[in-house]
């Protein structure tokens, strides 16, 4: 909570009992919720708070640094508290997303992109498969074949509100 309150302090922003609250919402989960369910986790902590408070308030955290949003092709926005380096195993039947610590992929010789006029800050890496609880429903116990969860993939895809 010191960090939040110093990047509120160092950016001009009160504390808020609405920032202060979607921020310790946050904080208290592990599963990447949208605004959707931040609103929903905070509405009634929080009397009379507005949807549109809360994703404004969440838009103002990620601009200060303090939880990032995920957003990942066929999904959904996401935030998460976790500024550190670190990547996603995003489930494309359920949309569900979990950490993934690696030491491997965040050694990554980045390519580079100087001569197209771009310049990389920062990298996060999505795998897209089937999250343990969607392999437990349909009774699976190994992957599918590649050419068959490329196709599932796809059209998972144009099932989901995308990103803007």
């Amino acid at each position: 909570m010191e960090y939040f309150e110093s990047l509120c302090r160092q950016h001009g922003l009160s504390r808020t009992v609405q920032r202060r609250t979607i921020f310790e919402a946050l904080l208290d989960r592990e599963d990447h919720p949208t605004a959707d369910r931040v609103y929903d986790l905070v509405k009634h902590r929080i009397p009379g708070v507005s949807l549109t408070t809360v994703y404004r308030v969440l838009d103002r955290l990620v601009e200060i640094g303090v939880i990032s949003k995920l957003c990942h092709a066929g999904g959904t926005v996401r935030f998460d508290p976790k500024m550190h380096q670190h990547h996603h195993l995003v489930c494309v039947q359920c949309e569900r997303i979990l950490d993934l610590e690696d030491e491997k992929l965040n050694a990554l010789t980045l390519p580079d992109v100087r001569t197209q006029g771009f310049e990389i800050h920062e990298f996060h890496i999505h795998l897209r498969g089937i999250c343990p609880e969607c392999l437990r429903k349909r009774g699976r116990k190994g992957a599918m074949s590649s050419a068959r969860q490329k196709r599932r993939t796809r059209s998972a895809v144009r099932r989901r509100s995308k990103c803007p």
